[in-house]
């Protein structure tokens, strides 16, 4: 498949999923000159976007007909399935010589079963699932991690970097979700030991903030701590990444890590502590409320505590 160059002047952009990462990257897009055709379930979601210069579309078939690239993010793997295989998806709309471009998270072996359907209609998938959270999709700062034909992967690539700073292919169909459930595995304990220190710090009598600072620069610092952490000092926990979807990713990865007869502790227990986080009412908040969980588990009210 000959890839075509990718420019504003020639290049349709149709974007699915407008939520609180999607609004942001599909904007990058807009502003750089791209016309941009959307769609999303909820359609106050499009607004601001429409406002900005996009066109709303009916559904994922008519985004794939004015686009010549459509990029996805939506929720779950089954809703990735419906938005591109379904009978109203953007793959019943494609013409050949278009790009898929999902950028979900979702499941490795769907990502696979994705790129041959596209293939057998000449259009190209790439599977592009990203990190950095809302901070990153705001900043254009995210990682892509990125699986996929080459060529097509090269074609889109000013359109990536409109959207990340760290924009690394990882091979063939399926590796660039695998790769991102190695960042969510790495992210998941991390979480809990965030948590757990800033549990510590309180119990201890310590200025949580200062402790923020004299920890964040050294051998314990990481982009959760640097991040999140001052979220949850000021009590702050709306979803920068919901909760729901750290759940969903968490499962993903353990189901691949027993398909390779892999033990994975660590994950399964902050699975579980999420779990919990859910249970108690935050499945929509941040990943940051692992600490209301924890801090209930410890008889600790950091609501009250909270700036």
């Amino acid at each position: 498949m000959t890839a075509k160059e990718v420019t504003p002047d020639t290049t349709r952009i149709g974007w699915i999923g407008t939520g609180v990462m999607g609004r942001s990257m599909c904007g990058h897009l807009i502003r750089a000159g791209y016309r941009a055709t959307i769609y999303n379930r909820s359609p106050k979601k499009m607004a601001e976007l429409v406002e900005s210069g996009a066109t709303a579309a009916n559904s994922p078939r008519e985004v794939a007909q004015q686009s010549d690239v459509v990029f996805t993010i939506v929720g779950f793997p089954n809703d990735v399935e419906n938005v591109i295989l379904g009978e109203d998806g953007v793959l019943s709309g494609a013409s050949e010589g278009m790009t898929i471009v999902d950028m979900t998270t979702s499941r490795p072996s769907l990502a696979e079963h994705i790129a041959r359907r596209a293939d057998e209609a000449g259009v190209a998938s790439i599977d592009a699932p990203v990190s950095g959270g809302d901070t990153g999709a705001k900043n254009a700062a995210l990682s892509i991690m990125i699986g996929g034909d080459e060529a097509a992967v090269k074609s889109i690539d000013p359109l990536l970097r409109l959207m990340g700073k760290t924009i690394v292919h990882q091979g063939g169909p399926g590796r660039g979700q695998h790769t991102k459930m190695v960042n969510q595995t790495l992210i998941a304990s991390g979480m809990i030991a965030v948590c757990e220190g800033l549990l510590y710090a309180t119990k201890a009598g310590l200025d949580v903030t200062t402790v923020l600072q004299s920890v964040s620069s050294g051998a314990a610092g990481s982009w959760s701590l640097s991040n999140l952490a001052p979220r949850m000092i000021e009590g702050d926990f709306d979803p920068g990444f919901f909760v729901e979807h750290f759940i969903k990713d968490m499962r993903i990865a353990l189901e691949e890590a027993a398909a390779m007869q892999l033990a994975l502790p660590g994950l399964s227990l902050a699975h579980q502590l999420y779990q919990a986080v859910a249970a108690q009412g935050h499945a929509k908040d941040g990943t940051q409320a692992l600490l209301l969980a924890l801090a209930k588990l410890n008889n600790v009210d950091w609501e009250r505590q909270a700036k």
